[in-house]
């Protein structure tokens, strides 16, 4: 490991991003035993909160913004941890280890951790994407969906990524007509099996949603200053109150990449989440990291990721013997479905079902010598269980892995091949 440059006291630890990475880091620093000034610098008016429930049980209603704080405003007082809130970072000057405030003022640091997230992808221009077409990224994001929800309105949510069917689930719990639209010819294209994206596309299907598959977004219809349709590139209209917007995130690499950091799909960053400039880190949606049992470096747009790398960047700052790497999870809860993923799929992957039913599945997907990857709906023993295995890396060869009356506890008693 390349030693942290350091001031003569404990460094100064400065986190761009005071999100759920950023909040936690901060918290585990603390924890690990770092005793050097911590500061926390936020675009938004608030301190570090919860984003999963954003697109849950934030839109079912029910939930104050209290109930979202990762920790409360005594934890940062007592821990004298510095929160800079309601100010973004324009420039980092690597030169002079500081960096440049929108309100005018410099902050110098010992050890930078950029922790600035992703922003929502909008439709081309051409669409007609505007102020009155709604993303989810933030509490206020989140709020104006909330806000539009009610029954009998009609919504169409452009992008069948676990947003868009996170928010279609909630809609419905309105009494609301739904309809997804995606590009692709099937749900969760980047990031799930086809077995998953059919399975969920049916359970949508029979809470009475509808899901158009293969179709582009063409424009969208005003009258009057409101939202009326949704026009798709066939010419079909598709008539509703309320337009959300769910087609991914672009990660924020300005800062970096003016700083001459390396980035790619996002800031490249090692194992312990360290940049190129050894005073540097980086955390969460911003960043390219490397995966257990993957070649190369993934950007991964999960809060479990996240906290992986804050835990790791964490240790790295305060001097710890390094974390054991976790095996990169996943989870949505739509309706009554609890969807739980471990490991990373590929199509490369051999699949194989293991008790699929109307309320729930679980499938593998092997390499032909180890289980990569699990996606277990209503089935948390499996999801468990399968966990362990993939981060056990144990040979167990295809005739094991790909025996569909073999169950994941019973692959796990398996001797190694």
């Amino acid at each position: 490991m390349t030693p942290l440059s350091s001031s003569p006291s404990e460094p100064h630890v400065v986190i761009l991003g005071a999100g759920h990475g950023g909040g936690t880091l901060a918290a585990l620093l603390r924890q690990y035993g770092h005793g050097g000034p911590i500061t926390i610098v936020g675009s938004e008016p608030r301190l570090p909160y919860e984003r999963p429930p954003l697109s849950k049980a934030w839109l079912r209603g029910g939930l104050n913004p209290d109930s979202l704080a990762l920790r409360p405003e005594e934890f940062y007082r007592a821990e004298q941890i510095t929160t800079r809130l309601g100010v973004t970072a324009r420039a980092i000057d690597r030169g002079r280890r500081s960096v440049a405030l929108d309100d005018g003022s410099t902050l110098d640091y010992d050890v930078l951790v950029i922790a600035t997230g992703a922003r929502p992808r909008r439709l081309p221009a051409e669409c007609g994407d505007g102020d009155d077409v709604l993303h989810l990224r933030d509490q206020s994001d989140a709020t104006r969906i909330r806000d539009s929800l009610g029954p009998g309105k009609r919504v169409v949510l452009c992008g069948g990524g676990y947003i868009g069917l996170e928010i279609a689930a909630a809609a419905r719990g309105h009494d609301m007509d739904v309809t997804v639209v995606e590009q692709q010819p099937r749900l969760l294209n980047r990031v799930a099996s086809p077995q998953l994206a059919e399975f969920l596309r049916g359970y949508h299907e029979a809470n009475s949603v509808r899901v158009v598959l293969s179709a582009s977004v063409a424009s969208v219809q005003r009258e009057a200053g409101r939202v009326t349709a949704v026009e798709l590139a066939t010419g079909e209209q598709l008539s509703c109150d309320v337009v959300v917007v769910g087609v991914g995130a672009e990660p924020r690499l300005e800062l970096a990449a003016d700083a001459g950091l390396p980035c790619a799909e996002g800031i490249l960053v090692d194992e312990l989440a360290r940049t190129a400039d050894p005073d540097i880190f980086a955390i969460g949606d911003v960043t390219a990291r490397p995966v257990p049992f993957r070649d190369g470096h993934v950007r991964l747009e999960s809060v479990p990721s996240t906290l992986e790398q804050a835990k790791q960047a964490a240790g790295a700052i305060a001097g710890r013997v390094r974390p054991v790497p976790e095996v990169p999870w996943f989870w949505s809860d739509q309706y009554d479905l609890k969807i739980q993923i471990a490991g990373l799929y590929g199509p490369s992957l051999t699949t194989t079902a293991r008790g699929v039913a109307d309320d729930g599945m679980t499938v593998t997907h092997d390499d032909g010598d180890h289980l990569v990857s699990v996606e277990a709906v209503n089935r948390p023993g499996d999801f468990m269980i399968g966990k362990k295995l993939i981060g056990r890396r144990d040979p167990l060869g295809s005739t094991l892995l790909r025996n569909p009356t073999l169950t994941l506890r019973d692959l796990a008693k398996q001797p190694v091949q």
